[in-house]
C-alpha cells in the first residue's frame, strides 16, 4: 500500500494550505471534507489477511524521513517505510510539484517488488490521481485498487467503485474521508464485512490513541460494576446515602460547574451543603472543585459557589474555585469519588451530567424539581431529563487520580485582577494542601471494563498533566462511531456542532443499515436567528442529509405538554459500546473546556434477539443495551422491551410515536392524548440555506463565542481531534 502523505502532514504545500483555509471556513450539509478515517483504512489494510506493507510518498527532502515517521506515528497511521522523494525543502515541495520524481519512485518499487500488487491511496487536490492512473496504465494487473480522499467536490456522493481509464483498469473508489472510502475500498478488494472475535481495543481508545501520555490515568479498567442513575432524583437518593455513612478518614472529593449549597438532596433533605459539611464535621476530608466562574454581571454563578465554598470551609472542607481555563472557556465536569479509610470494596464514584445544583431533583414524571417549582429562573424551574452512572472497582482509582491531577495543578486558580481582588476580599484560599496518596485499586465489583476520557484544551500555562491539551472524548467517540452498524442512540443538551455532526454524518454514509436517533431538548420559541440556532440548524441539516429518514432528532414533553429540557449526555452504540459523561456534542465541549465521560463495554451479553445487532460479534452488552432501553422506555410510555429491542423496529416505534403525537397537537389536542412523550424536533431544520448575515456574522459570533475550538490550528486545519 502506497499513501500519498503530502495532503495529510502538519505544513502542506502551498496550495493545500490555501484549501485547508477555504474548508475550514466553508459550512454547510455537504461540506465533508476531512481526514476522518483515513488512519483506520490503512491500519485496516496493514492489519489484515493478507496483512499489507505500508510506504509514505511525500516530496520532502531525504533528511526529514525521521520526523515525517515520528509525525505519522503520532497521528495514528500504522508502521511503514518512507519514499522521500525531494532534494531540497523548497524546491518544488512548497509549490506542489515532484511529480516526476514520485513517479520515479513508485517504478523502483514496482521494480524491486515484482510479484506485489499495490493499493495506491491519495487525494484528488494534488498531482495523485494523475500520478496513479498513469502507474496503473504502465503495469498493467500491478494495481489492485486506487483510493482518493475527494476534496474539491465533496457535496457529490461517494463513489464505491470504478473502473480508472478503461474497463480493464483497476478500480477507483473515492470519497470525502476515510470513514466512507473503506467500505468501498473492502468491496473493491474483494475483501467481507469487518467481522471477528471482538476485542476491548476495537471500541477503546489505546494508550497511544488517548494523545496525551504526562497524564497518570491508565487506559482502561476491568472488574467494574456500573449502575446507571437517571434523573437527578435517583442519583441524589444515592450520594445522600453514601454521604451519610462517610467518617473519620474517609476521602470525598466532588468537582462540578456549579453548586448550590441550598439544593435539597432529598424532599426532607439534607441540602448540599449540610450534607458535604456534616461529612466534614464527622472527620472525612472533604476537597471540592467549582469553577469559578466568568463575572456575575454576565449572568455567571460565582456567588453561588462561594456561597458553598464558604460553607465548607467554615465546616473544616477544602474548597478551590478554579478559574484555570482558556478564554470563554469554563470546568465542565461533573465528578464525585469517596474513599472509604480502610474498606476498599465500598468506594464508589459518580460520573454524569448532573451537578449539586437548584432544578436537577427531577423524576421520571418530570414535573420539575419540586424545590424550584417558584423560582423565577426558568433554567431552574423546568422539568429536567438526566442520567449519571455509580462506579465501584478499580476505575475509582482513575476518577480519584481525575480529580488529584486538576487539585496538585501549580498554576495559580486566578490571575485576573477582578478576580483575584474579589477572591482575596472572600478569603477564598489559593490552593489545596496535598492530597494524601492515592489508595490502592478497589477489589473487582463487576464485569465492566471502563476506560474513562477527558477534554483540556490547549492552554497557557500549560496543564502539566495535559501541556498539549487532551481530546479523548472525541477521540473515543469517533473510534466507536466508526464501528456503529445499525443504531447510535444519543441523549445530549446541544448537538450544534457541524465539526460534530461530520462525524456522525459518515458513519450513516458509510453503513446503510444505521439509524441515529437523537433526543434534545425542544428550541426555544424565538424568531430570531440566534447562533445557537444557527448552529444546530447546520448540525441538523448535516446528518439528515446524510442520513434522512434514517435520522430523528426529537425532543421531549411531559404528560401536561411542558417542554423537558434534556440535560443527559448519554450514546449507545449497537447496545455494545455506551458512555455517560458532562460532555455534549459541540465543538466546545470536544476541544475547549475541561469535561470527564466513562465508556462503557460490559462483558455480560444481553441473550435477547438480536443477540448481534451489529454483526460483527461482539454481541449486545448488558449495561448499554439496558440503559438505552430504559430511557427509551421512559420516553415512549412503553411497558417492556418487545418494540424496542431490534433497532429497525425501534426507529419505526419512535417515529409512529412521534407522528401520533405531533398529530393530536396539530388538531388542537382534541381526543385522548396518544402514548408518548417524543416530537419531532424543530421542524424544517432539515434543509438549511443560510442567509449572508448568518453566514458572516451570527455564524462567527457562535463559533467564536458559543461554540469555540480549543485545538491547536494545525489540527483544525486538517479537521483531527
Amino acid at each position: 500500500m502506497v499513501y500519498d502523505v503530502d495532503g495529510v502532514l502538519r505544513i502542506a504545500p502551498l496550495r493545500r494550505q490555501w484549501g485547508r483555509l477555504r474548508a475550514l471556513v466553508t459550512r454547510g450539509p455537504g461540506d465533508r471534507r476531512s481526514l476522518l478515517g483515513m488512519q483506520r483504512v490503512l491500519r485496516t489494510l496493514a492489519d489484515g489477511e493478507p496483512p499489507a506493507d505500508v510506504f509514505f510518498v511525500t516530496a520532502l527532502p531525504p533528511r526529514l524521513a525521521r520526523p515525517l515517521l515520528r509525525a505519522l506515528r503520532h497521528d495514528h497511521y500504522p508502521p511503514g517505510t518512507a519514499l522521500m522523494t525531494g532534494r531540497a525543502l523548497f524546491s518544488g515541495w512548497l509549490l506542489g510539484l515532484g511529480l516526476g520524481r514520485k513517479r520515479a519512485a513508485l517504478d523502483r518499487l514496482a521494480a524491486t517488488h515484482p510479484l506485489t500488487s499495490w493499493v495506491l491511496v491519495g487525494d484528488d487536490a494534488g498531482h495523485d490521481p494523475e500520478l496513479f492512473a498513469d502507474f496503473a496504465r504502465d503495469h498493467p494487473g500491478r494495481v489492485a485498487a486506487i483510493a482518493l480522499r475527494r476534496l474539491l467536490d465533496d457535496s457529490a456522493p461517494a463513489v464505491p467503485v470504478r473502473h480508472g481509464g478503461s474497463p480493464s483498469g483497476p478500480p477507483v473508489v473515492e470519497a470525502p474521508n476515510g470513514e466512507e472510502l473503506l467500505p468501498g475500498l473492502r468491496t473493491a478488494l474483494g475483501l467481507g464485512p469487518l467481522r471477528g472475535e471482538s476485542r476491548v481495543e476495537d471500541w477503546f481508545l489505546t494508550a497511544s490513541e488517548r494523545g496525551n501520555p504526562d497524564t497518570r490515568l491508565r487506559v482502561w479498567t476491568e472488574g467494574n460494576a456500573v449502575s446507571p442513575r437517571v434523573h437527578g432524583n435517583a442519583y441524589y437518593g444515592a450520594l445522600a446515602d453514601e454521604l451519610a455513612a462517610t467518617g473519620p478518614g474517609d476521602l470525598l472529593l466532588f468537582a462540578g460547574w456549579r453548586g448550590d449549597g441550598d439544593q435539597q438532596l432529598s424532599a426532607r433533605g439534607p441540602t448540599v451543603a449540610e450534607a458535604l459539611a456534616s461529612s466534614a464535621r464527622r472527620g472525612a476530608r472533604v476537597c471540592g472543585l467549582l469553577w469559578r466562574s466568568h463575572l456575575p454581571a454576565f449572568g455567571y454563578h460565582v456567588t453561588q459557589n462561594r456561597r458553598l465554598a464558604a460553607a465548607l470551609l467554615a465546616a473544616g472542607g477544602e474548597v478551590l474555585l478554579d478559574q484555570r481555563i482558556r478564554a470563554l472557556g469554563s470546568h465542565h465536569q461533573k465528578l464525585v469519588v469517596i474513599r472509604r479509610d480502610g474498606l476498599l470494596s465500598e468506594d464508589v464514584a459518580y460520573v454524569g451530567g448532573i451537578d449539586l445544583v437548584l432544578g436537577a431533583r427531577d423524576d421520571i414524571v418530570h414535573r420539575g424539581d419540586p424545590q424550584s417549582a417558584a423560582s423565577a429562573d426558568e433554567y431552574t424551574r423546568s422539568p429536567r431529563h438526566d442520567a449519571q452512572v455509580e462506579l465501584h472497582g478499580p476505575v475509582v482509582r482513575d476518577l480519584h487520580e481525575v480529580f488529584a491531577e486538576r487539585w496538585e495543578d501549580p498554576t495559580p486558580l486566578v490571575r485576573l485582577p477582578w478576580h483575584v481582588i474579589p477572591d482575596r476580599v472572600h478569603r477564598l484560599p489559593r490552593s489545596g494542601p496535598p492530597l494524601p496518596p492515592s489508595a490502592p485499586d478497589p477489589p473487582p465489583a463487576g464485569q465492566c471494563a471502563v476506560q474513562v476520557l477527558r477534554t483540556y484544551p490547549r492552554r497557557r500555562p500549560p496543564f502539566p498533566f495535559a501541556p498539549r491539551g487532551e481530546r479523548s472524548i472525541a477521540r473515543g467517540l469517533i473510534k466507536a462511531l466508526g464501528r456503529a452498524q445499525r443504531l447510535v442512540y444519543v441523549e445530549d443538551q446541544y448537538l450544534w456542532s457541524a465539526d460534530v455532526a461530520r462525524i456522525f454524518a459518515a458513519a450513516l454514509r458509510r453503513s446503510p443499515q444505521l439509524h441515529l436517533i437523537a433526543v434534545v431538548p425542544r428550541p426555544e420559541r424565538d424568531t430570531r436567528p440566534s447562533p445557537a440556532m444557527v448552529g444546530q440548524r447546520e448540525a441538523i441539516a448535516m446528518v439528515h442529509e446524510a442520513g434522512g429518514e434514517r435520522v430523528q432528532i426529537l425532543d421531549v414533553e411531559n404528560d401536561e405538554d411542558r417542554p423537558v429540557y434534556v440535560h443527559a449526555k448519554v450514546c449507545v452504540v449497537d447496545d455494545v459500546w455506551a458512555t455517560v459523561g458532562s460532555n455534549n456534542f459541540n465543538t466546545r465541549s470536544w476541544t475547549h473546556d475541561s469535561e470527564l465521560l466513562v465508556a462503557i463495554l460490559d462483558e455480560e451479553r444481553d441473550g435477547r434477539a438480536p443477540e448481534d445487532p451489529a454483526g460483527l460479534g461482539d454481541g449486545a452488552r448488558g449495561v448499554a443495551r439496558r440503559l438505552r432501553l430504559e430511557l427509551m422506555r421512559e420516553h415512549l410510555d412503553l411497558a417492556d422491551d418487545t418494540e424496542l429491542l431490534d433497532p429497525d423496529r425501534a426507529a419505526q416505534t419512535v417515529r409512529a410515536r412521534a407522528a401520533a403525537l405531533d398529530a393530536w397537537h396539530s388538531h388542537g389536542a382534541r381526543g385522548p392524548r396518544p402514548p408518548g412523550r417524543l416530537r419531532r424536533h424543530a421542524p424544517g431544520h432539515e434543509q438549511v440555506q443560510p442567509t449572508l448575515r448568518q453566514r458572516w456574522l451570527t455564524g462567527p459570533a457562535y463559533r467564536m463565542v458559543l461554540d469555540p475550538d480549543g485545538r491547536p490550528l494545525g489540527a483544525r486545519l486538517r479537521r483531527m481531534y
